[in-house]
């Protein structure tokens, strides 16, 4: 069984404002109202790709009752805690204006909510997967991740963690299965700015030997790294395709890498059902359909990336 924590889950009001402008009053052209949160996103695109999984963290409050109702009816099993104080967060998101978004900071999470999740992941058994992704709502300590892993050790569970700056460093002593920084939050812990693949790769090895076992690296239209844990590197350019919506996408490759190796434990499958999923994301309204990573795989397969079989 796979699992996915989400500490600060959302509703994304996702807009398109033509002709935006500063100190005066826009107004909406489009407008998408969908739940949020990295993990439930890896959540809701494995539901899409047909793999169960549930979704565990934490929802507050009428904007809580509307993030679970909404998962569900898409068909991901939400074993989500309920906190009593606050709500769970908006996040507005200005889809005309690529990467501009205001997020809210979301309900403040005692120690007795966090003991609540530390014994339902203490469920988690040989074979199963976790997938910590997202940010942490203020009020927590930038361990938290490495917390839970230290809990889990010995259990022999596959973790997946997609964070930025300590909340992810602190994590790679314990050697998560997988984690997926994009190039700006690569850059962010070695105080570098990367613009191509070729100059990703030695610092994605670098996080290998901190002690990630895989490193996955998402860079928008400039496509993806992996340093795989065997030693091999691939890395590709992005598949072709309009930008409709890039909110989700990374966490689109994190189902989608999971979904392929999954399927054959295969460094090459697992990469391209990554870029993929990342794409078909990108490429679509809503996060990316079976059938949408279908045809954005069928389209690498028959390009000149060989490995994509």
């Amino acid at each position: 069984m796979i699992y996915t924590v989400t500490f600060n889950p959302s509703l994304d009001h996702i807009v398109s404002v033509d002709d935006f402008r500063l100190g005066l009053t826009n107004r909406t052209t489009s407008e998408l109202l969908l739940p949020g949160g990295k993990g439930l996103n890896v959540s809701m695109v494995l539901g899409n790709l047909g793999i169960e999984n549930t979704a565990l963290g934490f929802v507050a409050g009428f904007t809580g009752d509307e993030i679970v109702r909404r998962i569900e009816k898409m068909g991901v099993k939400s074993d989500l805690i309920p906190i009593d104080n606050g709500v769970s967060r908006i996040n507005l998101k200005l889809k005309s204006i690529e990467g501009t978004e205001i997020n809210g900071c979301g309900p403040e999470i005692s120690e007795e909510n966090v003991k609540k999740l530390m014994e339902k992941l203490d469920i988690l058994k040989v074979g199963d997967v976790l997938v910590l992704a997202g940010s942490i709502p203020n009020s927590m300590p930038d361990d938290m991740y490495k917390r839970i892993m230290e809990r889990l050790a010995g259990h022999d569970i596959m973790i997946v963690v997609d964070a930025a700056k300590d909340l992810l460093v602190h994590v790679l002593e314990h050697h998560p299965f997988l984690i997926k920084p994009n190039n700006h939050e690569l850059g962010e812990i070695f105080g570098i700015e990367f613009k191509t693949r070729e100059e990703v790769v030695p610092y994605a090895k670098k996080m290998q030997e901190m002690g990630a076992v895989n490193v996955l690296v998402s860079m928008a239209g400039e496509g993806a790294v992996l340093a795989a844990g065997d030693g091999s590197v691939w890395d590709m350019p992005a598949p072709k395709g309009k930008l409709v919506n890039g909110v989700g996408a990374g966490d689109s490759m994190v189902a989608g890498f999971l979904a392929g190796w999954m399927e054959k434990q295969d460094y090459g499958h697992a990469f391209c059902m990554g870029i993929a999923a990342g794409s078909a994301s990108a490429f679509s309204e809503l996060l990316a359909t079976r059938e949408e990573v279908e045809a954005v795989y069928k389209q690498m397969r028959w390009g000149r990336t060989s490995f994509c079989k």
